[in-house]
């Protein structure tokens, strides 16, 4: 009996359509996802980290069945239910070719049976699946979603990490410590994989000379399935069943086993399950030796060299890069790839020197590092940055792979990220768009036009939404500082101190993302002095929401989050300065919907970045540097035009000064410029011309920086190139 079936025995009959939510993410974009589970037991809907299938199991029958006799929930419910299978329906029906979702009308020769295949090391569909670390992870799961909206085949392959992303406590000097916490995967919103005899389907692959066999787990997402691969099996020595224990946190060993796993043996139970892909996208380098897989693959049924075949995979292979910076390449050591692979590269009829040079940047150098990045673009057709300012630097960066060729002519170019507007939209925001934008769709995508509409709500109804969600996150900071205060064993007056932190009147910035040094998490206090005189103003003060975490490794990271802590704690700032620990997804839907304004200011250059465009979504102005996605998005006004948000700012040749430059900037913005805005109110107590610069950033950001656009470029650019323009404006889900 499958885990559905299991919860479907254990349900009243009226509520045994839920098991079927409960195992498809579909319903985490839902307008019912905030009450649809935490109806039924709140407290421990929050306990169960949102997890619908472990909430369903860990519910009395008495609970279930007075939610089963009530007449309101059920008739939602009904609704509900009604929506996801008229969804499925659509599906289904484009694969039967009668008209369905808009992919299968643009690229009719991708099906379930030929999809495309998306390998990243990481996803984040929601904050009940730890599969994620950040900003990579969360842009995946959001593919994976506009995939399923948009019809678009597309199935995931990643890693079951048991043991997940670590979880973040800060101590009483605020220091950072890690601790993982054990996935219970029985409880898990998927399915173990099995065969027809009801055996679990595995593959296998050699590594460190021994066999590792990897058994596999799929996830549901709406029309979308993620597959993902396990070596935490009995039969496994104990070293390999630890390759897939958690993410990000293992040495060089761990992390080139990590990529084994998910290249290779992702391409073999794609295999396995009778998936040949159309298309293999390479969402970052970790899954890079999948493409010398299915080379391997076709060299098995062909008498061509290894080149001829090469040149075969990089008609179907597309490479999306994501750091700018070099150093965070995934690289390793030309000794410890030959101990993974040195049994390997015989079987494709290359010699060490051969192999090694397919990774090597400069393959005349024998000191020179094997990465991933050049693996995946030496047998990519197809390879792109996140950003246009993105692709001109990995241009730049790689243009030593093509000397043959100008800077300006290597074959990199650009999609911009985007973001799931569904999921990260408030389901405040979301229902104020459903009555004045024009039509049943909770969240429009890629649409101009209807987002254009948004100059019809009145500015009364957009600040109230804003201020309730503003006024939420203050509470849900207030708690969880208080709870962390606690859990530090901190004064008394600490804890009760924190009931004057934070006011919903007064101007809230926001940061959130991976603390590391680039990032210039304290930018804001580079001068204390001048730092404290503009947030404790007595007039128009400021205040500010920190979150992230740094990575394990990282002393310098969790130096800058400790000094924030300091500052949480000086007499000036203790009421004008929060940090939440432990951000997650679960965080970031209500910290980046509820504040004011979102800073990014990390060095030049910035791959994309997305958070900012989630900020947007939700009526949030963004106060960043002009790089990544915001060089593309940011409107300055003048001529009629409002603009929608700031510029931190300029490059600099000096990167000596560079900090004091933005800092000084920053300053001054929030000083001179956005301070005052917000306070300039009417006699009906509202801002009406920050107002203007929330529709403006609404209706200039929402149409484009969302992920139904980013994937409907991907389809139409990079896996099945269309011979003319696509009208993006057309992308419906």
């Amino acid at each position: 009996m499958t885990s559905v079936l299991r919860l479907k025995a254990k349900l009243p009959t009226p509520l045994v359509a839920l098991a079927d939510l409960a195992y498809d993410y579909w319903w985490s974009w839902t307008e019912e996802r905030v009450s649809l589970f935490s109806t039924i037991d709140p407290s421990r809907w929050q306990a169960c980290g949102h997890n619908p299938v472990a909430l369903l199991e860990a519910v009395p029958l008495e609970r279930l069945w007075q939610v089963a006799e009530d007449p309101y929930y059920l008739n939602r419910l009904r609704h509900l239910v009604s929506q996801f299978e008229a969804y499925r329906r659509e599906g289904h029906s484009a694969q039967r070719g009668n008209r369905g979702p808009w992919a299968s009308q643009v690229a009719p020769q991708l099906s379930p049976d030929r999809p495309v295949a998306y390998f990243c090391i990481e996803f984040g569909l929601h904050e009940s699946l730890p599969l994620y670390a950040g900003g990579l992870g969360v842009l995946a799961g959001d593919s994976l979603k506009s995939a399923s909206d948009l019809g678009v085949p597309m199935v995931g392959v990643g890693l079951l990490y048991r043991q997940g992303y670590f979880h973040q406590h800060l101590n009483r000097s605020g220091w950072q410590e890690e601790h993982y916490a054990h996935c219970e995967v029985n409880h898990l919103p998927m399915e173990l994989v099995r065969d027809e005899f009801g055996q679990p389907v595995t593959i296998k692959l050699d590594i460190r000379q021994r066999p590792v066999r990897v058994q596999v787990w799929r996830v549901q997402v709406g029309r979308s399935q993620l597959y993902l691969l396990d070596t935490d099996r009995s039969d496994n020595d104990p070293l390999d069943r630890r390759i897939t224990s958690h993410l990000y946190g293992g040495n060089p060993e761990t992390r080139l086993a990590q990529a084994l796993v998910l290249g290779i043996g992702g391409v073999r139970m794609l295999n396995a399950l009778d998936i040949e892909p159309m298309v293999y996208h390479l969402n970052g380098s970790h899954g890079a030796f999948g493409l010398l897989e299915v080379a391997l693959r076709d060299l098995r049924y062909s008498e061509a060299d290894f080149e001829a075949i090469a040149a075969q995979v990089r008609q179907r292979s597309v490479f999306t890069t994501h750091s700018p910076v070099s150093a965070a390449s995934n690289v390793f050591a030309a000794d410890l790839i030959e101990s993974f692979l040195g049994g390997y590269w015989p079987h494709l009829g290359l010699s060490r020197e051969d192999f090694l040079a397919l990774g090597n940047r400069r393959p005349d150098d024998p000191w020179d590092l094997f990465s991933m990045t050049v693996l995946a673009l030496r047998l990519s057709g197809r390879a792109n940055g996140v950003s246009p300012r993105h692709g001109e630097i990995c241009r730049e960066m790689w243009q030593a792979l093509y000397p043959d060729r100008a800077v300006d002519q290597v074959p990199i170019g650009a999609i911009t990220n985007g973001v799931h507007a569904a999921t990260w939209t408030a389901p405040l925001m979301s229902d104020l768009y459903r009555q004045y934008l024009g039509y049943d769709d909770p969240t429009p995508t890629t649409d101009p036009s209807r987002w254009s509409r948004v100059d019809a709500i009145p500015d009364d109804q957009l600040w109230q939404r804003h201020s309730l969600l503003k006024e939420r996150l203050i509470a849900y900071t207030r708690d969880r500082v208080r709870t962390a205060r606690h859990s530090r064993g901190e004064a008394a007056d600490e804890i009760a101190a924190v009931d004057r932190l934070l006011d919903p009147e007064v101007l809230t910035l926001g940061f959130g993302r991976r603390f590391s040094p680039y990032k210039r998490g304290e930018l804001l206090f580079s001068d204390l002095h001048r730092a404290i005189r503009i947030l404790a103003h007595p007039r128009r003060p400021i205040q500010i929401v920190f979150a992230g975490k740094a990575n394990p490794n990282d002393d310098e990271g969790k130096r800058i989050i400790q000094r924030l802590m300091e500052w949480c704690r000086h007499p000036a700032l203790r009421d004008r300065v929060a940090f939440i620990e432990d951000y997650d997804m679960a965080v970031a839907k209500l910290l980046l919907p509820g504040v004011d304004l979102w800073l990014n200011h990390p060095r030049r250059p910035e791959a994309s970045g997305t958070s900012g465009q989630k900020v947007a979504l939700n009526g949030g102005l963004n106060c960043a540097t002009l790089d990544g996605w915001w060089a593309e998005a940011y409107r300055p006004g003048g001529g009629g035009q409002v603009a929608n948000g700031w510029v931190i700012g300029k490059a600099s040749p000096d990167p000596d000064s560079q900090n004091q430059q933005d800092a000084d900037s920053l300053y001054d913005l929030l000083e001179h410029h956005i301070a005052p805005l917000y306070y300039q109110r009417d006699r009906a107590g509202l801002p009406r011309q920050w107002i203007a610069m929330m529709k403006a950033s609404i209706h200039s950001c929402a149409p484009h920086y969302n992920s139904d656009r980013m994937v409907a470029e991907y389809l139409t650019q990079m896996y099945v190139p269309s011979p003319g323009p696509v009208a993006v404006s057309s992308v419906s889900s």
